[in-house]
């Protein structure tokens, strides 16, 4: 028997017109990352990423760590599922769900691997620990138990004792590169602001707004 969940929030504080959205989305993304940043939202980098396996579709929540007008960039295991789903078909979508400020953004793309000297630069940029772990975690893999995945950190730690720490050859970004990006701001009475972007080969946007 399912159980009914009869919540319901008016969303109310802000409005999404065409004149404030403009036609650079990534310009408006920015804008909207940095009010996210100063409207109190947690994580406000975090984004569930979706790609599509070889039976099924997965999405799990990756942290974005840069974008500009070629992209969108998060680093994992080259061999983590979420890669090997990219490196069998590139198609990849994202989306940011802020609460606190009543915006979600949705952005669809093609994923490719970045430069080498990207994820060197990225990578040197991380936390000790962090970078140790990248050594240590088959990211996806079974493991025995929590232990054993201890034990390796440890011997990895050990092993990197007092000396730096280079990127592991499997470890690297991707740059989800966006073909659409939709915006949409809560509005009352659920008639929600949509405004959707396309992105058409010779470089421009067109912009559309949708029905909520």
């Amino acid at each position: 028997m399912e159980t009914p969940l009869h919540d319901r929030l008016d969303y109310s504080k802000m409005n999404l017109s065409e004149e404030e959205a403009g036609s650079d989305p990534i310009a408006l993304f920015g804008k909207w990352m940095e009010e996210a940043q100063k409207g109190g939202v947690d994580e406000p980098h975090a984004m569930t990423l979706a790609t599509a396996g070889s039976l099924t579709i997965s999405c799990r929540i990756v942290l974005l760590r840069s974008f500009d007008a070629n992209g969108f960039v998060f680093y994992t295991n080259h061999n983590s599922r979420k890669a090997m789903d990219l490196e069998r078909d590139p198609r990849a979508a994202l989306n940011f769900f802020w609460p606190q400020i009543e915006r979600q953004i949705r952005i669809e793309g093609k994923a490719e691997a970045v430069s080498d000297s990207e994820s060197d630069a990225y990578f040197a940029t991380r936390p000790l620990e962090s970078r140790i772990a990248a050594w240590s975690s088959d990211q996806s893999r079974a493991v025995e138990n929590r232990q054993q995945l201890d034990e390796r950190f440890a011997r990895w730690k050990e092993r990197f004792a007092n000396i730096d720490v280079p990127r592991p050859l499997h470890w690297g970004g991707y740059r989800v590169r966006p073909q659409r990006l939709e915006f949409w701001q809560g509005r009352p009475s659920r008639l929600h602001d949509r405004i959707a972007f396309e992105h058409f080969a010779d470089g421009t946007w067109a912009r559309v707004r949708l029905q909520p």
